[in-house]
């Protein structure tokens, strides 16, 4: 009686082990499957965009807010974000804020002139189409810092390293963007070259010290220029202005002696009808006329003959009343 009590003691305590395990498990599988079903719930940031891929194919896209996608593997979620500005650095890496890396083969390029400039570029992107650039493009860092360099070596080929370094640079920068923007919307990758800027220009530091020198040269040269015109503007003017007023009183002259020509000529024709209509009596005038414009201004006359003079007493040098 005892050994079978002990039988069946050990078989209860089994059964009941049976039963809780029949409890738990459904209970556990429910759970598992609750939970992977709960996996589908995801957040989309005000910033950002939600693609949704079925099986691996882009089905829809979904913005900012709570959202529901089938466990994976049968939905899947990309989320980007579509208001970062983005940028990558050519030439240099920004180890932390205020420190740099130089990259020197990166950085040094070829001018049109033969030359060779050491620049530094930052180029800044942002994504355009969440769904191009998450589906056609694996890394968006080394495309846009591949293609801008490319484009930054081609556009400072085309260029003198004196136009680089002063006036072309801005423009250089912008051409650049223009040609990464072309080429990147040919390829279909979703992003947005915002810009491109030259952080620094210069020549190579084992050159500076000779490239300062022509610099200074050329800077002299165009002082001396700046004074030279400076100088042909002030005489010039001056010279023109001397000449018009030479030409102006040569003018007046010849104006002058063809009037006083003009009035001889008038003089004498006059005098020559009355010479024809009365010879002596001009002549007589004629002669008395020079005789007295000669003679008008002398004390003294001496003649070698006195028969046809008049007698005539001085009396210029007395005043009235002092006569005795």
């Amino acid at each position: 009686m005892d050994n079978n009590d002990d039988l069946f003691g050990d078989i209860e305590p089994k059964k009941d082990y049976t039963k809780l395990i029949k409890v738990i498990v459904p209970v556990i599988i429910i759970a598992i499957i609750a939970i992977y079903f709960l996996t589908g719930f995801y957040r989309v940031e005000p910033a950002e965009v939600g693609l949704v891929k079925r099986f691996g194919e882009y089905k829809r896209q979904v913005s900012p807010g709570l959202h529901y996608h089938l466990p994976y593997p049968i939905e899947s979620i990309v989320i980007v974000n579509i208001s970062e500005l983005r940028k990558k650095e050519i030439g240099f890496q920004t180890i932390s804020p205020g420190r740099y890396s130089s990259n020197v083969n990166e950085a040094l390029m070829l001018t049109g002139d033969g030359n060779i400039v050491y620049a530094e570029a930052v180029v800044q992107y942002y994504i355009s189409d969440a769904e191009k650039f998450a589906f056609n493009l694996k890394s968006d860092e080394n495309i846009v810092k591949n293609y801008t360099a490319s484009a930054l070596r081609e556009e400072v080929a085309a260029v003198t390293i004196d136009e680089i370094l002063t006036v072309s640079r801005n423009a250089i920068a912008q051409r650049t963007a223009k040609r990464v923007q072309q080429e990147l919307d040919e390829l279909g990758v979703g992003i947005h070259i915002k810009n491109v800027y030259l952080q620094e220009v210069s020549p190579p530091q084992q050159v500076i010290a000779a490239f300062d020198d022509v610099n200074s040269a050329k800077q002299d040269k165009e002082k001396l220029i700046y004074q030279a015109e400076e100088y042909k503007n002030e005489v010039i003017p001056k010279a023109e202005g001397q000449a018009q007023e030479i030409l102006n009183e040569s003018e007046a002259y010849a104006r002058s002696k063809v009037l006083k020509a003009q009035g001889e000529s008038s003089r004498f024709t006059s005098i020559l009808k009355e010479y024809i209509n009365a010879p002596r009596v001009t002549k007589t005038r004629l002669y008395l006329e020079t005789v007295d414009k000669v003679l008008q201004d002398s004390d003294k006359i001496i003649t070698t003959n006195s028969e046809d003079l008049l007698k005539f007493f001085d009396i210029t040098g007395y005043k009235g009343g002092d006569s005795q």
